[in-house]
């Protein structure tokens, strides 16, 4: 029987994350780096055949999810700890690049693939820093920017995911943005006991749309402090920026959009 029940620590978190105050830091004064535990995802970019941006971006929006909702990650699964412990705290991820060999040999670890129109993104298993294997901390972290594509209309019956039109963030960080976005969106609806929804989306690949939204968009779907006013009437759940890389503090990136049940009718 499906269950998303591996992510019910975000739902006591999210509607208190969105109500922080604007000016929210994150402070990692006290932290040491090597204890620090999260999501390594690895984006295939080849040399001489890089992939779309959106569809690199919409196969890590899937890739981060199959994770958590992978059977391992189940009470009493072989991933449940490491998943569990790792969602009860900062859900963290770090993109790195791939190609070639090293693509090949991070296969082999354990984790997801999901390929969206060529585009292949790897999601691995949360762990702490100070344990993550060669194959992935060999991996360059910058280099991941990829021209911006224009991929037309979100696809119908799918959730979309909006990117923040006013804030400049590289494919990298775009891709764990997203994927923070789609366990949001698995976790709301898992608290409304949906998850016959969350199960036909899995059984599905995960498919999302990921867009730029324009300004009109954006405004009308931001949902400030009410989180719960969103979600009801948008179906909106927004991911919130906690400012360790590249971005400012408290900044949203990502209102992540689930479709209603008109557009699949």
């Amino acid at each position: 029987m499906f269950d998303a029940a591996v992510l019910n620590p975000l739902l006591t978190r999210y509607a208190s994350w969105l109500a922080m105050p604007t000016e929210l830091t994150a402070d990692t004064s006290d932290e040491d780096p090597e204890q620090v535990v999260l999501m390594p995802m690895v984006l295939r970019i080849e040399r001489a055949e890089p992939p779309r941006r959106t569809a690199l971006l919409e196969a890590a929006a899937s890739a981060a999810l199959a994770v958590c909702l992978d059977e391992r990650a189940k009470p009493g699964g072989e991933w449940h700890e490491p998943v569990h412990h790792w969602i009860s705290g900062r859900i963290r991820k770090v993109s790195r690049r791939a190609r070639g060999a090293h693509w090949a040999a991070v296969q082999e670890l354990p984790g997801r693939t999901v390929e969206v129109d060529g585009a292949e993104v790897r999601a691995f298993l949360p762990s702490r820093v100070a344990d993550m294997p060669k194959e992935l901390t060999r991996l360059q972290i910058s280099g991941s920017e990829l021209d911006a594509d224009e991929p037309g209309p979100p696809a119908v019956g799918e959730p979309v995911l909006w990117l923040n039109p006013d804030v400049a963030m590289s494919a990298g960080k775009s891709a764990a943005q997203v994927g923070h976005a789609t366990m949001f969106l698995a976790a709301l609806l898992h608290g409304e006991h949906r998850d016959d929804e969350v199960a036909r989306w899995s059984a599905a690949g995960l498919p999302c749309s990921v867009r730029v939204a324009d300004g009109a968009t954006w405004r009308r779907l931001l949902p400030g402090e009410d989180a719960e006013t969103a979600w009801r009437r948008h179906g909106v759940a927004a991911v919130r920026d906690a400012g360790f890389t590249e971005i400012d503090p408290g900044t949203v990136t990502v209102l992540a959009q689930w479709p209603r049940p008109s557009a699949t009718a």
